[in-house]
């Protein structure tokens, strides 16, 4: 029987793509288990403009005090370290936009639909913390979709359309109510649940233990 693991995760969240990275890992660790990642959406910050935001002053705003900029900065040199161990290329200081991601997640729920989830988060992973690209941007997630092995005109239509924007704002207004403040979170069977990019074996166990324990009847959102 497959392990469904739902993901919830945010984008333009570098602490998101660890995670996954350390999902993966954990799933090589248990070969005897079949697990199928479920990509959820979750917006870190929906108030950013739909055109997005200038990066060093939205991280000023933020971080403005003499100890969060300290703070921020370590976290920063924590997450390039472990970037280094996971093979991901951290590159903070080529991002100019915070993105609002809310298209991206579309479009990863569109690739998801073709068996391309997977593909479609590092991709855009990718593009925004390796090369800082703009992955709010409409002809940015366009080029993205081709990469991803996703049809660009079928891409461009939906993204001018207001396909699925309900859907994924029922998903993330739905995980916010079950008390999901922060990601990435893994969930399985709608019953247990790890938050946080955690080790690969911590990871590992929480697979095993999902394993054992009988699904929920409850269907899985956007399944």
């Amino acid at each position: 029987m497959t392990l469904h693991i739902e993901m919830v995760s945010d984008l333009v969240c570098p602490w998101c793509w660890v995670g996954l990275r350390r999902l993966k890992g954990a799933i090589a660790l248990v070969p005897d288990l079949d697990v199928e990642i479920l990509f959820r959406p979750y917006e870190l910050d929906p108030s950013i403009p739909s055109g997005g935001t200038d990066y060093k002053a939205y991280m000023q705003s933020r971080f403005g005090s003499d100890q969060g900029k300290s703070k921020a900065n370590q976290m920063r040199d924590l997450l390039i370290e472990y970037g280094k161990d996971l093979d991901i290329p951290f590159a903070f200081d080529r991002i100019t936009r915070r993105p609002n991601s809310f298209n991206a997640h579309r479009l990863v729920r569109w690739a998801q639909g073709q068996n391309l989830g997977l593909e479609a988060k590092e991709t855009l992973f990718e593009a925004f913390f390796a090369k800082g690209l703009d992955i709010g941007d409409h002809e940015t997630l366009v080029t993205l979709a081709a990469k991803i092995g996703l049809d660009t005109n079928i891409v461009s239509d939906l993204l001018a359309s207001d396909a699925d924007v309900d859907t994924v704002r029922n998903e993330q207004a739905l995980f916010r109510q079950m008390g999901i403040a922060g990601v990435p979170t893994f969930i399985a069977h709608r019953q247990i649940a790890v938050q946080g990019a955690e080790s690969e074996e911590k990871l590992a166990r929480f697979l095993i233990t999902a394993a054992a324990q009988k699904p929920a009847e409850r269907p899985l959102a956007g399944a």
